[in-house]
């Protein structure tokens, strides 16, 4: 029978849930869902300085917010609690004793100054900086003594000489370590807790972990890990590291190429099937053209052997292309749900609004549904249904105003508007067609007043939507104040 695929996402809680952890959580969700196996969400919080619940529970609601639910672990338990590093500190301290009692592990006893003495030496004679096994081979008359000064020693585990560490990783193959270049590192800080190295080995065992898929950075830890394993006589899980993500220029992603936490897309009102897709994206590869893909077909299409290893480069135009995809797809109540939160940090809305004027609303919200990239974006884009103070964007628009022909084309057009109460495009145009044939005015030299009139811009949304959301009242005061910017005296 084959064994179940059991992968694990294991984030550490020291701050905002970064873009890259996601990544690396759907990967192993994908494979997960793919092999109809189980994801672990487990806890790595035995920094302790650093890490905190508010960051843990950031990172659930951002994996929740994408739809990255989980099998076992925090909140939803299983058969391996406890899922949180420092709830098991005790199975670490059995197995460094065991190591211990084996010789493959040994106390040492050296200070933050001496293994800082030995680095800055190292480096000068242009060497990895290691540790060389000062304590290595201590009687333990010189263990008393060391004791006996107060020092507290850390445990490190002892690295067998001249071997070579190979790791067979789905996407960058086989590579192979020198374990001569690894050094005695510690397993157990002096404090009693254990190192990321050895606690990661010990947990991924215990929950039988069988795929471990993981960032880039983690593939020089592997060989650490790898010997560790053979020294508990554990079986390796199989390893596979995904590739950083870089910005456009092609350095590793940081705030200057944009927002970097899941957090900050969802609070500019992206949509997590967006930003889902637009991960899957980078550093997968899709068999074919398809570029966009709902989360039941990257499942099926998705698999590790189409995973480069190459990095993947953070493009915010094609995420935004992505997103954009999605929101044209909901509908005006979803679209107008989007826009919520964006409309009320503005002061537009309350977001309490019934009856006509949340029917009026999600009309308005609609007209931008065609020209946004993400939720934050509306604001901007319905402003002028707002914002009846505006002015005239420059002396071209006020020039338009100017013309001699404009009292008349607005003269006509107030008194048709007032006439038809336009409430649909048909309504409108039909307006503007008798106002055309009042004034024997042709199409821009109409349409462009009117427009400037109402919205101080040349260039904006179809007159025939503006004006059935501005209703006749707000059009002729916007036009009467926009006429008296201009210094054009009509008397209507």
């Amino acid at each position: 029978m084959e064994k179940e695929v059991r992968v694990r996402f294991a984030p550490s809680p020291t701050g905002p849930f970064h873009i890259g952890g996601a990544r690396s959580a759907l990967f192993n969700y994908l494979l997960a869902k793919k092999s109809k196996g189980k994801l672990i969400l487990r806890i790595e919080d035995t920094d302790l300085e650093r890490s905190s619940r508010e960051s843990e529970e950031n990172i659930k609601a951002a994996l929740r917010w994408l739809g990255l639910d989980w099998d076992e672990g925090i909140d939803v338990g299983g058969p391996h609690a406890p899922y949180r590093q420092t709830e098991r500190l005790e199975l670490y301290r059995q197995y460094a004793q065991q190591l211990l009692a084996a010789g493959q592990a040994y106390y040492c006893y050296c200070t933050d100054e001496e293994l800082e003495a030995e680095r800055q030496s190292l480096l000068k004679e242009g060497k990895m900086p290691r540790y060389m096994g000062r304590c290595r081979d201590l009687s333990p008359e010189q263990q008393a003594a060391f004791e006996s000064e107060g020092r507290k020693p850390t445990i490190r585990f002892r690295v067998p000489e001249h071997q070579e560490i190979a790791v067979r990783d789905l996407v960058r193959g086989t590579v192979v370590f020198d374990s001569d270049n690894i050094g005695d590192f510690v397993i157990m800080k002096s404090d009693g807790l254990p190192t990321y190295n050895f606690a990661v080995v010990i947990d991924d065992h215990a929950m039988n972990i069988t795929h471990v898929i993981r960032a880039e950075e983690h593939l020089s830890n592997t060989p650490r890990q790898c010997l560790i394993y053979d020294a508990l006589n554990f079986p390796q899980p199989v390893f596979g590291h995904i590739s950083l993500i870089l910005g456009k220029d092609h350095t590793k992603m940081s705030k200057r190429h944009g927002a970097t936490s899941v957090d900050q897309y969802r609070r500019l009102g992206y949509l997590p099937e967006a930003i889902v897709n637009f991960l899957a994206l980078l550093g997968w590869a899709p068999p074919g053209e398809q570029e966009i893909f709902s989360k039941d077909e990257l499942i099926a299409a998705f698999s590790m052997d189409r995973v480069a290893k190459n990095p993947a480069v953070f493009d915010l135009d094609k995420l935004n292309w992505i997103d954009q995809h999605y929101i044209r797809r909901l509908s005006v109540e979803e679209f107008y749900e989007l826009a919520k939160p964006h409309l009320r940090e503005k002061g537009y809305i309350t977001g309490r609004e019934t009856g006509k004027e949340l029917e009026w609303l999600q009309r308005v919200t609609a007209t931008a549904q065609e020209h946004v990239a993400y939720g934050a974006q509306i604001p901007a884009a319905v402003s002028l249904y707002f914002e009846d103070e505006f002015p005239l964007e420059d002396e071209e628009a006020k020039a338009v105003l100017c013309d001699p022909a404009v009292p008349a084309v607005m003269e006509n057009f107030l008194r048709e508007l007032a006439k038809a109460e336009p409430e649909d495009a048909p309504s409108v145009k039909a307006v503007f067609k008798t106002v055309q044939k009042a004034t024997g005015l042709k199409g821009k030299a109409v349409f462009m007043p009117v427009r400037v009139a109402l919205t101080g811009k040349q260039h904006g949304p179809e007159l025939a939507a503006i004006i059935p959301l501005l209703g006749e009242k707000r059009c002729r005061k916007r036009i009467e104040a926009s006429l008296a910017k201009a210094g054009v005296k009509v008397n209507f």
